[in-house]
């Protein structure tokens, strides 16, 4: 980012200056890169967005119209709960919401018998950021395809975590946030547009090209992209998705083995209790958990005060998964691992559990 700002610190596309052009060409790279890290054959269907709500954001208000009907799940983050709610009393539609199993799965047939004909999207969190319950979403899109309905894919957790094929899986919307799996600043996200989805534009603004139209332009990425962009964090973004690219089977692979770890572990703690899959597989690096005796604020507040462990507590901003759970309204204590972290940082988790439990 500091060298960006040294160099290339230009607006990008809105000048035909060098700095300009090198800024626009930085965009142009981390584009190229996405699609290739997704599977994605056309660059331009990759639009830059602020954060993975955003995505979201753009794709729902983009295609939902008037008087349509909408199928998502109970585990979906506000960003998808929310938007669906106040499309509700802006355009009347109509949504299903499909509930997972005891472990945080969602199942395909339960999905389909929720689709009706006037149904004109489908929304999926591909892995819950309360259980960590990755879905099968190949069944769910092939289903989509089947009927007709863009799937959209919420990867908040699992870009970056597990193989994401955009082209083998049909699906016509990914939103995916850059500050996460990705390892990109915040305020960076991206959303993939399948080639013939028809989406109305979110924004309207300068693109740095057809300054002439009156109109946003049709042609993508500008489309949906209108203003400056966060040029300095896309800089960086892509040097997040580089490690990742060239890491990925060892970043799932430590991922694996610290979740691991926990599950067996988390299993000998007396009042302890873990929400979502038991097993490790179809999981990606999030785990909920409660301790009897201890609200999820309270403990968590201990694990930072006293054994400078940082946990998420609450709902985490998906209050239907947690009553999913009956763990609404306090919600649960939520443990995330990523690339960096070690067995020992889990080891001390567990340590520090079991000496609460003293």
């Amino acid at each position: 980012m500091a060298n960006f700002l040294s160099e290339k610190g230009a607006n990008p596309g809105r000048s035909g200056h060098r700095l300009a052009q090198e800024a626009e060409r930085t965009i142009e790279g981390t584009r190229n890169l996405l699609s290739v890290f997704l599977g994605v054959e056309s660059p331009e269907r990759i639009i830059f967005t602020l954060n993975c709500t955003d995505a979201l954001n753009i794709a729902i208000h983009g295609i939902v119209r008037e008087g349509s009907h909408v199928v998502t799940t109970a585990l979906e983050h506000n960003s998808v709960t929310r938007v669906l709610n106040e499309l509700k009393d802006r355009k009347s539609i109509e949504v299903s919401v499909v509930s997972p199993d005891e472990e945080g799965y969602i199942k395909e047939e339960e999905f389909k018998k929720n689709i009706r004909k006037d149904t004109s999207l489908l929304i999926l969190n591909h892995a819950s950021n309360v259980t960590g319950s990755l879905q099968p979403v190949g069944e769910i899109a092939e289903t989509a395809r089947k009927k007709g309905i863009p799937l959209l894919i919420d990867a908040a957790q699992s870009a970056g975590a597990v193989k994401i094929d955009l082209k083998s899986s049909g699906i016509a919307f990914c939103a995916l946030p850059g500050h996460k799996g990705l390892l990109g600043p915040t305020g960076t996200g991206a959303l993939y547009v399948a080639e013939g989805i028809g989406v109305d534009t979110f924004r309207q603004g300068g693109s740095g090209t057809d300054s002439s139209s009156p109109r946003q332009p049709a042609k993508f990425p500008f489309h949906l992209e209108a203003g400056t962009p966060n040029t300095v964090g896309i800089a960086a973004l892509t040097e997040g998705v580089k490690y990742v690219m060239e890491n990925f089977e060892s970043i799932r692979e430590k991922e694996k083995e610290i979740v691991s770890f926990f599950l067996e572990e988390f299993k000998k703690i007396p009042g302890l209790r873990i929400y979502g899959p038991k097993a490790q597989e179809n999981r990606v690096g999030v785990i909920s958990i409660n301790l009897d005796g201890w609200s999820p604020d309270d403990l968590g507040a201990v694990l930072d005060e006293n054994f400078n462990i940082a946990v998420r507590t609450g709902l985490h901003c998906a209050p239907g998964a947690h009553r999913c759970l009956g763990t609404f309204p306090e919600g649960t204590v939520r443990v995330s691992c990523g690339p960096f972290n070690s067995v020992s940082q889990a080891e001390s988790l567990v340590g520090a559990l079991k000496e609460m439990t003293e």
